[in-house]
């Protein structure tokens, strides 16, 4: 399912999703709309490709990604997020449907200048398995610091984690 599709998902499942209730509890497996699971640890890029917001460049970063509390100020309140994560839920067919089990994660971070309301940019991320949304993080801000320093670009971080997350370091040469 498009991005743009997942937003325009109906009422009632939005309704459900703001309300904190567990979507797609019917007994048996949940059926995919379309996302694949076969590229987890990475979301399925035809349905979450990253977006970047424009107000961040790398002759910005010293005014936003820099500052302390910077991502604080973009990012999207979880009335806005929840009705994506739960639709996306459905979308990539997980099984396991509760909300509390998945971050919805912006695959290019806000720390990296990522858009963070473009439902391209946003995708539930499970917390389980061997590289989770905690390992993410902890990749996000190392990118950020050398962005930050001047170590690496701003576009070759986005390219990195864009790209894999999981070797966004080795690439950037960070890690």
């Amino acid at each position: 399912m498009s991005a743009l599709a997942r937003i325009a998902a109906t009422s009632s499942a939005l309704a459900l999703a703001a309300a904190g209730i567990v979507v797609g509890a019917a007994p048996g497996p949940a059926v995919a709309a379309g996302c694949s699971q076969a590229y987890l640890p990475l979301p399925d890029s035809s349905c979450t490709p990253g977006a970047y917001n424009p107000d961040v460049t790398q002759s910005t970063i010293g005014s936003t990604i820099c500052v302390s509390g910077w991502t604080s100020t973009v990012r999207p309140p979880t009335s806005y997020t929840n009705p994506l994560k739960a639709q996306g839920i459905i979308d990539y067919g997980y099984a396991d449907t509760s909300m509390s089990d998945y971050e919805e994660d912006h695959l290019v971070p806000l720390e990296l200048g990522g858009a963070p309301r473009d439902p391209q940019n946003l995708w539930p991320e499970p917390h389980y398995g061997t590289k989770t949304s905690s390992t993410k993080d902890g990749v996000e801000t190392k990118l950020k610091n050398a962005v930050c320093k001047g170590t690496i670009t701003l576009a070759s971080a986005r390219n990195a984690i864009r790209t894999d997350w999981t070797t966004a370091l080795q690439v950037t040469g960070i890690g």
